[in-house]
């Protein structure tokens, strides 16, 4: 039986949905431009005023906000609400340029906390569960957000946070844990470090995990349910939008449903900036409706997805986006050819290995390269140059035909590429452009 967490929100009628959005945006709007500065002069260069914006069909009008903007009024340019208001800050977890430092009233905890119970309950949350949560606490959203989405939903709450996979494992049997929140690549290692300790899907009581943070395929997904023995559910969210939970995975799976009481979001033409209809593929943008510490505006995710609004079987109308086919930021173009991480990881799945790999991009002689390393599991381990030579070859036509251009794939000895506890390192990129 579906479970939901706020039923007359998550299952209201469109028109419903879409007057709560109306009423809510020409609010925001007018708190932001009577309380942020730099996004009431990004308005006024563009000839807009909160007059203009009457309901969601006027957001086309509206100025867009970029990470490059989010860099410029660090720390305080964006900020809504006065310090003294504001409870807590998070960061994103990126290593180049300024972080992105996000601000939250207690009110805007508050609904975020709702929006991860409302996914938590989605895969299956009760009273009666135990949540695992081994996404890292502090600056990372990651771990605060499934806490206290847990707490709401009424599960007993493991705050493990990540590292120390023993005691993990540990943890999850010895208090009956039922729900495992985690990086998609943490799941995967957590199962990989069982097998090793001789344990397997029947030896621990997790029967749901909720996985969000970095790009997995649904070759992932299938490899971490039956190491698992678990439903791996996909939850999607941005530091600067609040966290995890802007959308989450119902029991279909075939699909995130945006929380769009509190986000409108849209496809557009990352060239052209044009808004697409939905069923299109394009840049997700997300407007956050009733955020007020840090009110994001049409900020440009540089996430590649479709959005669809077909009734879907779990009883919910809001809106789905798919999982994220990559990003215009992370998109690597080589040879003139856009390739994707994840289409590289597909083909390793396919072909029975693990999401144990990294790609390393360079250019020689002006020419770009593309290098796969490649782990191999326990058992397929060899020192057999022949057979070596084979399997890379495979995955190599493999590549090629999902890719367009021809890559060179390494195989290593297995866990000789470096692990992670947080987001996996899949992309080393050493060209000078």
């Amino acid at each position: 039986m579906e479970r939901y967490y706020q039923e007359e929100i998550e299952c209201a009628a469109p028109e419903k949905i879409r007057g709560i959005q109306d009423e809510k945006l020409v609010a925001q709007v007018k708190h932001v431009w009577d309380n942020v500065p730099y996004y009431r002069k990004k308005m006024e260069e563009k000839g807009v005023t909160p007059d203009d914006i009457k309901s969601v069909d006027d957001l086309h009008k509206l100025p867009f906000l970029s990470k490059y903007d989010l860099r410029d009024a660090y720390p305080y340019g964006l900020l809504g609400v006065p310090l003294k208001d504001c409870v807590r800050i998070h960061s994103t977890s990126g290593t180049t340029g300024k972080r992105v430092v996000a601000f939250y009233t207690q009110g805007d905890i508050d609904l975020w906390e709702d929006c991860c119970a409302r996914a938590i309950t989605a895969a299956g949350g009760t009273k009666e569960d135990v949540c695992h949560v081994s996404y890292g606490y502090g600056l990372f959203t990651g771990g605060l957000g499934l806490h206290g989405g847990s707490q709401k939903a009424g599960c007993l709450t493991v705050p493990v946070s990540s590292g120390n996979t023993e005691r993990q494992i540990m943890f999850i049997r010895d208090l009956q844990a039922t729900i495992l929140c985690c990086t998609p690549s943490y799941a995967a290692y957590l199962g990989e470090s069982m097998k090793e300790m001789g344990m397997g899907p029947d030896d621990i009581p997790l029967k749901a995990g909720i996985f969000g943070a970095e790009a997995w395929s649904e070759e992932m997904r299938h490899d971490i349910e039956k190491t698992l023995g678990i439903k791996a559910y996909d939850i999607y969210g941005l530091t600067e939008l609040s966290g995890p939970g802007v959308a989450f995975e119902c029991s279909a799976q075939n699909g995130m449903h945006i929380n769009e009481d509190h986000f409108i979001a849209e496809i557009i033409d990352p060239d052209t900036e044009e808004v697409l209809p939905d069923g299109s593929q394009g840049e997700l943008v997300f407007t956050a409706i009733d955020k007020k510490a840090f009110p994001m505006m049409r900020y440009r995710t540089r996430d590649i997805c479709t959005l669809h609004r077909e009734k879907c079987s779990c009883g919910r109308t809001f809106i789905k986006m798919e999982k994220p086919k990559g990003r215009t930021d992370d998109m690597l173009i080589i040879r003139g050819v856009n390739v994707f991480p994840s289409q590289i990881e597909t083909v390793l799945l396919e072909n029975g290995y693990q999401a144990n790999y990294q790609i390393i991009v360079d250019r020689v002689n002006n020419t770009d390269t593309l290098d796969v390393h490649v782990e191999m599991t326990p058992e397929m381990f060899t020192d057999d140059i022949t057979e070596i030579n084979k399997r890379q070859a495979d995955l190599v036509k493999g590549m090629l035909s999902m890719l367009g251009i021809k890559a060179k794939v390494t195989l290593v000895a297995p866990k000789s590429i470096t692990r992670s506890e947080g987001k996996a390192v899949r992309v080393i990129d050493n060209r000078k452009i």
